[in-house]
């Protein structure tokens, strides 16, 4: 196993976003390439890459026609060989995406299963309908249904797909399936990456295909969220592929409670390594993602100290491919967008685990500018708004629900400079680039002394010098409308972190005091924190 993994700052890249190196408007490996610097610079460990293998991008990569190839999209083999080597050379370590729920319907095994040859049909989650009916009542993550025809009409069968039709669920009660994943795994693994951030991971073992309770969302969920068949799997895993390796692996598990990642991650269960859960994201919607209430920091708070107090290690995190920007969701935004960056990103670096940034992230990206559905490539965004017509909802509401919660708002191009293209592309950009580009790049941060850059690197340096946030026990000290603070002690030293998501300034709390060891402004004040500050304090008693 990848020995300190804990330690470190980890950076996530959504490739197609990143940088252009070729001018089609389609970010690639030679981009990254071209701005590790940036990335070392900013004193990044580990590079979580994002889907670069062959695909028909029905889903931008996460359908997956061949483990071991590249994109053509995104270069080739030798680009990504030279990738790792560049990275290594500054220090950074690469994880790739392990997509092992599901492959592409373009993948060699669908297309051997439909031309009829039983070993691959075998592979996939196959069953015969009921009566002229489906083989369940399940639901779909993507708002569609969850089966689809498969092959000769007249045989009423049909292949279970979770999330796009183009992506055929695994059947992992096939120990061939488990053979030719371990064998993917190894083939990077002896590449030299450094693990997997492993996709949708505790849903690929089905417990059974029976009816399942309704729900609102996700009739079924019972038969397959953290099935102790998905436990047996990843322990081979461990022990099989991942502890032959400096590796690690990290869980994106979805409708995960604490005892469920504690189960996923213990130690001495000898599974995952980190799990990325999700409580923390839904503080600010009402039962599924796209129905968004008015954000209040207290419940941001309360799910945060509960998994601190909950989980021995978490994953911190507000940001990746699939969420809105947490500058546009936790923050006023506006005149308030560097000093709420800053915050977040103050808080992400002084809780207790291992922090992961989402690309742009650093300087503050907001939420894509988009101005109508055409504009929008996500392909749950448009089975969302296809799913909400048939219930007869409204097109102004419909878009209203979309333009906030879709994945493309994390999705657009990286803003790297003012210039056309934001520094990206000088092509057509695949996706639309927000506009504010002009005035929020990496090229203006650097160039600001106050930038969010500059405070993110002063950030990752003060944990990776400090044992305390490194690995100091935590415990909430004050939770209110407005001002989060907590403690992280180690052998009877502490820091105490603060942070205020109002617009206004507010108190410290009664009781709290020490000296200043980091802020997000330049002349904090005692007693007192400016709006959208964050400060860390070398705790005295009172």
């Amino acid at each position: 196993m990848l020995k300190n993994f804990k330690d470190k700052t980890v950076y996530q890249i959504y490739p197609r976003s990143f940088a252009d190196s070729n001018g089609d408007g389609i970010g690639d490996i030679r981009g990254i390439i071209s701005r590790l610097d940036h990335l070392a610079s900013l004193g990044v460990d580990i590079i979580w890459l994002s889907p670069i293998y062959k695909s028909p991008n029905d889903d931008n990569g996460y359908d997956i026609a061949d483990y071991k190839a590249i994109s053509a999209d995104f270069g080739t083999m030798e680009d990504f060989d030279e990738l790792l080597s560049e990275a290594a050379s500054r220090g950074i370590r690469i994880i790739m995406d392990l997509v092992i729920n599901h492959t592409s319907d373009e993948h060699e095994w669908f297309r051997r299963a439909l031309a009829g040859e039983e070993k691959y049909k075998n592979y996939y989650v196959i069953k015969k309908g009921k009566g002229g009916k489906l083989p369940n009542n399940w639901g779909n993550f993507f708002a569609d249904c969850p089966w689809e025809p498969f092959g000769d009409p007249e045989n009423e069968e049909y292949y279970l797909h979770l999330f796009s039709k183009k992506q055929p669920d695994l059947n992992w009660d096939n120990p061939e399936v488990y053979s030719e994943i371990c064998d993917i795994m190894r083939f990077w693994l002896d590449k030299g990456v450094a693990g997997f951030r492993c996709d949708v991971i505790n849903v690929i073992h089905k417990r059974s295909y029976e009816d399942g309770k309704k729900h609102l969302a996700l009739t079924g969920k019972e038969h397959y969220i953290s099935t102790e068949g998905t436990h047996k799997i990843l322990r081979d895993l461990r022990r099989d592929v991942m502890e032959h390796y400096d590796a690690f692996t990290v869980g994106e598990t979805v409708m995960v409670d604490i005892p469920m990642a504690r189960d996923l991650c213990a130690e001495d269960r000898g599974e995952l390594d980190m799990v990325f859960s999700f409580e923390h994201m839904e503080c600010d919607q009402i039962g599924i993602k796209w129905f968004k209430k008015k954000f209040k920091p207290k419940s941001l708070m309360s799910t945060l100290t509960k998994w601190q107090e909950g989980l021995s290690w978490n994953t911190l995190y507000f940001e990746n491919h699939d969420q809105p920007r947490s500058v546009t969701r936790f923050t006023k935004g506006g005149k308030w967008r560097k000093a709420g960056a800053k915050m977040l990103l103050g808080l992400l670096f002084s809780l207790r685990g291992t922090t992961f940034i989402y690309q742009g992230q650093e300087i503050g990206m907001t939420n894509g500018a988009f101005d109508k559905l055409s504009e929008i490539k996500d392909i749950e965004s448009h089975n969302v708004d296809k799913m909400a017509k048939g219930l007869g909802i409204i097109n102004p509401f419909r878009w209203r629900l979309i333009k906030k919660t879709s994945r493309d708002n994390a999705r657009t191009p990286m803003q790297w400079s003012g210039e056309e293209g934001a520094g990206f592309t000088s092509g057509e950009p695949w996706l639309k680039i927000n506009p504010n580009y002009k005035e929020i790049n990496v090229e203006a941060d650097l160039a600001d002394e106050d930038g969010v850059i500059a405070f993110f690197k002063r950030l990752n340096s003060f944990k990776a010098s400090s044992e305390i946030l490194k690995d100091g026990e935590f415990s909430e000290l004050h939770r209110g409308r407005a001002v989060y603070a907590f403690e992280r002690r180690l052998s009877g030293d502490s820091i105490v972190a603060l942070c205020n998501f109002s617009t206004k300034r507010r108190a410290i709390p009664k009781g709290i005091a020490g000296n200043v060891l980091l802020s997000s402004v330049n002349s904090p004040e005692t007693g007192s924190l400016a709006p959208y500050e964050f400060r860390l304090i070398s705790k005295k008693e009172l």
